[in-house]
């Protein structure tokens, strides 16, 4: 017997947004970002002379970096949008746990780490966790108004 998932509240939307948003920026890491940007190279404090030294191995190393972590948040992304459609949309407390550390570690810890070393995408970076924050805080608001509902077995 299938049950029935409960209504996209509020909380599910933000959390099924962050899991859109987060894809996107994977697919820019796997296919779209250039190894080196002008705020990476800001940041090593690399002279010209060190760049043309370095730059072509370095630049094959981010390539496949910036691939690997692309797609692990494009799979964040996807797991997002897999919670926010069954699970925390049945407003499961378990389901909202996980959504809240899981945000923490991710666009939580990148939005952080990008403020930490003055990225060019850290305001970007911290609207994105901000949604996913929302999606919490209203998954917390809609508990306190709407009692959690079981399906019957």
């Amino acid at each position: 017997m299938r049950r029935m998932l409960g209504r996209w509240r509020l909380s599910s939307m933000l959390l099924a947004a962050s899991g859109v948003l987060l894809v996107g920026v994977g697919i820019y890491f796997i296919f779209l970002r250039p190894a080196l940007l002008p705020e990476d190279i800001r940041y090593m404090n690399l002279t010209p002379a060190e760049l043309r030294s370095i730059g072509p191995r370095l630049t094959l190393w981010l390539i496949n970096v910036f691939r690997v972590m692309g797609g692990y948040v494009t799979a964040t992304g996807v797991l997002a949008l897999t919670l926010a459609w069954t699970s925390f949309r049945e407003h499961r407390s378990a389901a909202a746990a996980g959504a809240g550390i899981a945000g923490g570690l991710s666009i939580g810890l990148m939005s952080a780490v990008n403020f930490m070393i003055h990225s060019d995408f850290k305001w970007v970076l911290l609207a994105m966790a901000l949604v996913w924050a929302a999606s919490i805080a209203s998954f917390v608001r809609e508990s306190a108004v709407v009692p959690e509902q079981r399906p019957r077995p």
